[in-house]
């Protein structure tokens, strides 16, 4: 059968029922004694009978079954009877959670859960339920606490892991002894003694059965009766001679199989080992045969220690048991008997129509079917009208139920009028005898009855409460087992696959190499160079899913691009490598850096300043407390402008009047982050909430109305906090609350000043660079102004990008000068090598891309670029600002000086001069 356990017996052991094999000799925590044995006894076996209930229909009800415990799977193997050779099924005790009901119809009731079923067993006794409880908890604790793998020999086994195993199974069970005491084992329930006890009882023979597992019965049946023959046999052979001793075995003692050979006074050996298969030896010196599987406890030792009238006893039991079987596989029969019956009527009727040759022949047929069915209705309508009658007949009845019932509560009523006045009299004899000793010891009786009972309520349920308590003790720990198992695996497969995309973006790396040399030896590079390239940059769509690592995603959680889009075909293998080198930092840190953090950002239900503040806002704040974070932030800053129904306000004004920059932004729309697909996707609701956040701004603020570089910053704002309100407050603390004044402006002062400002800090931080750009002539403004006017929006990836924003929404522009210095100090070396002007612009350009490791960008910016004094900052703006406001004034005075002279001429300018306008735009 497809769930019976494939095992078969070595030579040296009996065939014995289920769950009656030798198990390996480990302690057993549930003894008489409770406390552990050594590890030279056998324990007792796990196995006895139990009612399961189950079935539906008619036979839906308690079955009794032969439960046995086997150690290796951790299975729970139930049969009929302890003599079936196949068992019905088994319950996975791996995972299963026991529970028992203190309020439970029948005594012995409790429950198995597993994640598939939940299957509800009852024992025979109150005393019986809690040794199997506490023993099935044991061998679950001891199954997911055994050893990996054991040594060779059962020897070397105990020898290497028995102390271990008897240590832990001791404190285990001194645990578990201080919710539920050791309960001792039931005499005769339980164990090899349970086999040899007849078969618990059931209503029917038939309800015993289980239709689910048919085949398997029908196997263990005939197993048995042919079992049972040989056991006929036997029993008028000289087994029966040789038995002069006779006698019961004592109570309490497990049932002994010994050699003949062996003297009386020796112990006998474990039955699990020595019991033979053969019930008819061929002489007193011979050794026993194989015994037949249904009679495994008689053999030559057991036959000789008992009197031919207990023979025959159990040869008259096992008839007795054999016709209920034999009456059940009647009634069994009988019915696939009137199945079959009707299946073949059926059959006819089919055969019949499909058999006729002509069409009126099969008209003929349905019209007969038809008719049938007629006279099945009319039957119907009668039998309907005969239950209307019935039920209007039991109507009249029920109203003369309800007359005599009056009737019956007024004699009832005169009744308990009698009564109390019978006991007004009682009472007041009573007093007069004054005897009201008795009625005290009547109540006090009751009362005592009435505590009796709540005492064993009480009882049952401390027992009960104690019992799941350790359930609750036991399933803990081993989920906390699984769940340090889990991490660990989950680190595991992380830091295999950083690994793999850190040898992967090698091979890319050694790859764009080969590629720069074979560019710059010859005009082609080779065939073979370029094949390699192809496979390594489409290697990601066919290979990734194949080996089981979890591919690099097109875009990340707020939709920027995760390989970059450079123009340049020879970037191509560059933008792979950077998406691999970043998706390896993120999978290193994950486990060590950004669990830990999201820990303490989750503790952090308030948001008040301060210094763990600062220190996690710099570290980064994960994605899901983002929103929370940053709307709390720019509320600091905005806190005195903001009014209710303000954006609302500012929304109407632009709805009934077209803002003069409405046309620049709407233009600057459409270049507003064209790799994010929340901006390119044209069902995308992000280009109108931006649209109407940049409107609104510029109301709010029109001596800037609209500048170029507004719709990045609001475009970030809206990508994380998604509601345009707070977008819009965002950017309005950014422009009016966090950058200094005029940094907009028509003239981008305050932008200017900043740049003149980077340069002196890099002349201080990294005086090397500084001087290696001032020797090729680089101008780093043309690379950095952007960096300040949108705060990095389009330079660096969004990983990195949105640390920078978590920062410098909290402590303000100093945050862009350190990662601006940063920036540069993370590439120094790189730009060092670079020896032409035109290749360090051009590396200038996309070089804040290759930047992966947001950690080490981090510690850069707030570790090595200290000290870096707010004091200092604000002295270096204002110094440059006034010779900044000093070199406008005198190209201003030198604009006019221009103006009235040509005023003066009177003339218009020479051909090849330039025009009036013209003057003006190159000042």
């Amino acid at each position: 059968m497809e769930d019976a356990p494939e095992r078969t017996p070595s030579s040296s052991e009996s065939t014995q029922p289920p769950g009656l094999a030798r198990e390996p000799e480990v302690v057993s925590p549930g003894d008489s004694e409770g406390c552990a044995r050594p590890l030279d006894t056998v324990p007792k076996k796990l196995c006895g009978y139990l009612s399961k209930f189950g079935g539906k229909g008619p036979i839906k009800g308690w079955k009794c079954r032969w439960f046995f415990y086997d150690e290796r799977k951790c299975h729970l193997y139930y049969s009929r009877t302890a003599q079936d050779a196949n068992p019905l099924d088994s319950i996975d005790l791996s995972s299963a959670v026991f529970d028992c009901k203190a309020d439970a119809e029948e005594e012995g009731t409790f429950e198995i859960k597993t994640p598939s079923r939940v299957i509800t067993l009852k024992a025979a006794t109150k005393q019986a339920m809690l040794y199997w409880l506490q023993q099935l908890q044991m061998k679950r604790w001891e199954f997911h606490n055994s050893p990996p793998a054991l040594p060779a020999t059962p020897a070397a086994a105990l020898a290497e892991n028995g102390p271990t195993l008897h240590l832990k199974l001791e404190q285990e069970e001194a645990e578990l002894e201080e919710f539920l005491c050791p309960v001792k084992t039931p005499t005769g329930l339980v164990g090899a003694a349970a086999a040899l006890q007849p078969v618990p009882a059931v209503p029917s023979a038939l309800q015993n059965i289980s239709l689910k597992h048919l085949g398997t019965e029908i196997q263990n049946t005939m197993h048995n009766i042919r079992g049972n023959k040989q056991a006929q046999a036997a029993a008028h052979g000289p087994l029966v001679e040789d038995s002069p001793q006779g006698g019961e075995p004592q109570s309490g003692e497990q049932p002994s199989i010994s050699d003949p050979s062996l003297p009386a006074e020796k112990e006998p050996e474990d039955p699990a080992k020595s019991a033979p298969r053969s019930s008819v030896p061929s002489g007193p010196t011979q050794k026993p045969k194989r015994q037949s599987n249904t009679f495994p406890f008689f053999s030559d030792g057991l036959a000789r220690s008992r009197t031919a009238q207990e023979k025959v006893a159990a040869l008259e039991q096992q008839v007795l048991m054999l016709t209920k079987e034999l009456k059940s596989q009647k009634e069994l029969v009988i019915i696939l008997h009137k199945a079959l019956e009707a299946a073949q009527q059926e059959k006819r009727a089919s055969s019949a129509y499909l058999a006729a040759t002509e069409d009126r022949d099969r008209l003929e047929l349905v019209r007969h079917k038809v008719r049938q069915i007629a006279e099945l209705n009319q039957r119907v309508e009668a039998l309907e009208q005969g239950r209307e009658r019935l039920a209007h007949e039991a109507g009249l009845r029920e109203q003369q139920v309800q007359a005599l019932q009056q009737h019956v509560q007024l004699l009832m009523d005169k009744n308990h009028a009698k009564q109390q006045v019978i006991c007004k009299l009682t009472q007041k004899l009573t007093e007069d005898l004054a005897q009201p000793a008795d009625a005290t010891n009547g109540d006090f009786l009751s009362q005592q009855e009435r505590m009796e009972h709540l005492k064993d309520d009480m009882e049952a349920y401390r027992t009960q409460n104690r019992f799941l308590n350790s359930e609750i003790h036991q399933v803990t720990k081993i989920w906390r087992k699984v769940a340090e198992k889990e991490k660990a695996l989950l680190t595991k497969c992380a830091y295999l696959q950083a690994r793999n995309c850190q040898v992967e973006s090698k091979y890319l790396a050694g790859l764009r190499r080969l590629q720069e040399a074979a560019g710059a030896e010859a005009g082609d590079f080779p065939e073979l160079l370029q094949q390699l390239i192809q496979e390594a940059l489409q290697w990601e769509a066919g290979e990734a899913d194949s080996v089981g690592l979890s591919p690099v995603s097109e875009y990340d959680d707020y939709g920027f691009l995760t390989v970059p889009d450079y123009e340049m075909e020879d970037l191509k293998l560059l933008a792979k490598i950077q998406a691999l080198e970043v998706r390896s930092h993120h999978l290193l840190a994950h486990e060590a850096v950004e669990r830990p953090l999201r820990d303490r950002w989750a503790t952090l239900t308030e948001l008040t300043p301060s210094a763990e503040l600062k220190q996690l806002l710099r570290a980064g704040v994960p994605r899901e407390h983002r929103p929370r974070v940053w709307r709390w932030l720019v509320h600091r800053r905005v806190r005195h402008l903001q009014a209710p129904g303000c954006y609302q306000e500012l929304l109407a004004r632009g709805r009934a009047c077209e803002h003069p920059a409405a046309r620049q932004i709407e233009l600057d729309l459409n270049r507003t982050f064209p790799t994010n697909k929340h901006f390119t996707c044209p069902t995308s609701s992000f280009p109108d909430k931006l649209r109407r956040v940049l409107l609104a701004f510029s109301w709010q603020n029109p001596t800037i109305g609209y500048c170029q570089g507004l719709n990045r910053l609001a475009a970030i704002a809206l990508l994380v906090l998604e509601d345009e309100e707070s977008a819009f407050w965002c950017l309005v603390a950014i422009v009016e609350t966090i950058l200094p004044a005029e940094y907009y402006s028509k003239t981008l002062t305050a932008s200017q000043v900043d740049q003149r400002v980077l340069q002196d800090l890099l002349s201080e931080k990294l005086p090397r660079l500084t001087a290696h750009l001032g020797q090729h002539r680089v101008d780093l403004s043309l690379i950095t102004f952007n960096w300040f006017l949108v705060v990095f929006a389009d330079s660096l990836i969004s990983d990195i990008l949105l640390r920078v924003w978590d920062a410098f929404l909290y402590e303000g522009t100093k945050v862009v000068f350190r990662y601006a210095l940063a920036i540069f100090k993370y590439n120094e070396e790189a730009i060092l090598q670079l020896q032409d002007s035109l290749e360090i612009y051009q590396y200038l350009r996309f070089f804040t891309k290759t930047i992966c490791d947001s950690r080490k960008l981090m510690s850069i910016a707030f570790n090595d670029m200290n000290p870096f004094p707010m004091k200092q900052l604000r002295q270096l703006r204002a110094a440059h600002r006034e010779r900044l406001e000093a070199e406008l004034r005198e190209l201003e005075l030198l604009k006019v000086e221009y103006l009235q002279r040509r005023a003066s001429l009177g003339r218009a300018p020479p051909e090849g001069c330039v025009s009036e306008d013209e003057g003006e735009g190159d000042s």
